[in-house]
């Protein structure tokens, strides 16, 4: 008889794209993640959390292609229906808002924070599953919303630690493109599909430059893989106004550095107090011709800017920018990207500008395909991967967090004497844990307390408790004064202490107020 074939263990490793968070990452989250909360609350928006989990059909029109219902997802079929993890935050508050219509308020505002899950090629920086942050109004027709969003967005920049100067949020009008695209001949419910390339397309000027889009405005484009994608297939003549929308209306690289539409000049000539460039909206309004679409995008435009100027928010954190454009085709009116505009060093060793971190815009049909009837809405979300990064790339998010106090086990027949110790130091509000490991080798267990990275270790034997004293070891001096200090200095600035054990929780609030 044969016998059965073992089985082999399963590798211990992440899937693709996919990544593992540890304290330090988390803790820093949801310590930015509170201070977004606080300022959309400040707000008046309501949190929401919605399920990981919707129908495929609700998720549609988030989809790269329609036609596939697991393309863009991670997606499941149970009996007759396709169920897929959530893409972004939208798609369900777009559910919810059908779904409770008559229970909510409108407008309704809301905000939410949580992971999103994409079945897309990972790359360098770019995985399956990452976190977003979201806020919206859904109910409110009035570009007054949008211009709320805008200065709500530049606060919570602010608020989370990017400096004013350091970022820039541009906001344009997908009208006024639409206007572009009618003048190209793309306006029809038959050139939907184009469209949506043809916008996707230009959402990657930044990366792909201007000859790239123009490749996948036409027959499409081979990237360095070797990966072909392929183009809207537009014409020459069609392709012509796309081109002339940017080449000689763009007034801001993404690196948000001003660039004239003619000539050289500064940024106080080119923009007036409400960050409007005069000359790009009147080349916008030559080019749109007679498209009312594009003329009702560049009025709201001047009225969000009206707004924000109203509010003290100037040209020195939003800015309209035409070259903004958002590449999911559910955008209706408004659209903006928050960009962080201070240089990083990429893996290569170039400078470069760290690039946007938040976008959103206004989405007027979303809610329309539940109820069949138009719902106007407007939101932003915010990549709060990207956000970390750009923080920690500012020096401004330690990349090791303290961690907790340690009391060390010198007898473990006390264990429940080293329990009441701890459980004091919690009291008092000081994060701290018994070391649970094996308590025979002493040196193993400062070992651990260095890879927890403790900030200090309580030590009691039998003289110390016969004594009614502990020992209280400053871990964190003790490292600097071994890589810095000389002998005399060892003597100048013990590291350990003996206190009598009703100061121990005093002793170490202060040596922990100390080394903050």
């Amino acid at each position: 008889m044969a016998k059965d074939k073992k089985q082999p263990r399963p590798k211990a490793q992440t899937p693709k794209g996919f990544q593992d968070y540890f304290g330090a990452d988390v803790t820093a989250r949801n310590d930015m993640l509170r201070k977004i909360g606080e300022v959309y609350h400040r707000y008046g928006f309501d949190a929401l959390e919605t399920s990981a989990v919707e129908t495929v059909e609700a998720l549609g029109k988030f989809l790269p292609d329609v036609d596939r219902p697991n393309e863009g997802v991670f997606a499941w079929q149970e009996d007759a229906d396709w169920l897929a993890l959530r893409y972004d935050l939208t798609a369900p508050l777009a559910r919810v808002a059908a779904q409770y219509r008559n229970d909510l308020p409108s407008p309704y505002r809301r905000y939410a924070m949580g992971p999103v899950w994409r079945n897309e090629k990972p790359g360098p920086g770019r995985f399956r599953q990452f976190y977003q942050c979201d806020a919206d109004t859904v109910g409110a027709p009035s570009v007054a919303a949008d211009a709320e969003i805008c200065a709500m967005l530049a606060d919570t920049l602010e608020a989370v630690g990017i400096a004013r100067g350091d970022y820039v949020i541009r906001v344009n009008n997908r009208k006024v493109l639409n206007g572009v695209l009618e003048v190209a001949g793309l306006s029809g419910d038959d050139n939907e599909a184009k469209r949506g390339i043809v916008l996707r397309a230009i959402d990657k000027l930044d990366r792909l430059g201007l000859e790239g889009v123009r490749a996948l405005l036409g027959e499409g484009r081979k990237d360095e893989s070797g990966d072909f994608t392929k183009g809207a297939g537009l014409s020459d003549v069609q392709v012509a106004p796309i081109v002339q929308y940017f080449n000689g209306n763009k007034t801001y690289q993404r690196s948000a550095t001003i660039r004239a539409v003619s000539g050289i000049r500064t940024a106080a000539e080119v923009l007036n107090a409400k960050g409007v460039d005069v000359t790009v909206l009147r080349n916008l309004r030559a080019l749109i011709g007679e498209s009312a679409v594009g003329a009702a995008g560049l009025d709201e435009l001047e009225e969000i800017a009206d707004l924000l100027a109203a509010q003290g928010y100037g040209p020195d954190r939003i800015v309209i920018d035409p070259s903004v454009v958002r590449g999911l085709g559910y955008y209706t009116g408004p659209v903006f990207e928050a960009e962080l505009t201070f240089e990083i060093t990429d893996e290569k060793g170039r400078p470069r500008n760290f690039g946007s971190v938040a976008g959103g815009g206004r989405y007027d049909d979303l809610v329309k395909r539940f109820t069949g009837q138009s719902v106007p809405a407007t939101g932003v979300s915010i990549g709060v991967d990207r956000l970390l990064a750009a923080l920690r790339a500012k020096g401004q998010v330690d990349h090791a967090a303290q961690g907790p106090v340690v009391v060390t086990v010198m007898d473990r027949d006390r264990m429940a004497d080293y329990q009441a110790m701890v459980s004091e130091l919690r009291n008092a509000g000081i994060r701290a844990e018994v070391y649970l490991g094996n308590p025979k080798n002493f040196g193993n267990q400062l070992k651990y307390a260095d890879k927890r990275a403790a900030p200090i270790a309580i030590i009691a034997g039998g003289d110390e408790f016969d004594s009614g004293v502990v020992q209280i070891k400053d871990l964190v001096l003790g490292a600097e004064i071994a890589k810095n200090a000389s002998l005399a200095e060892w003597k100048d600035r013990p590291s350990q202490y003996e206190v009598p054990r009703d100061q121990m929780v005093t002793r170490v609030r202060a040596i922990l107020g100390g080394q903050g």
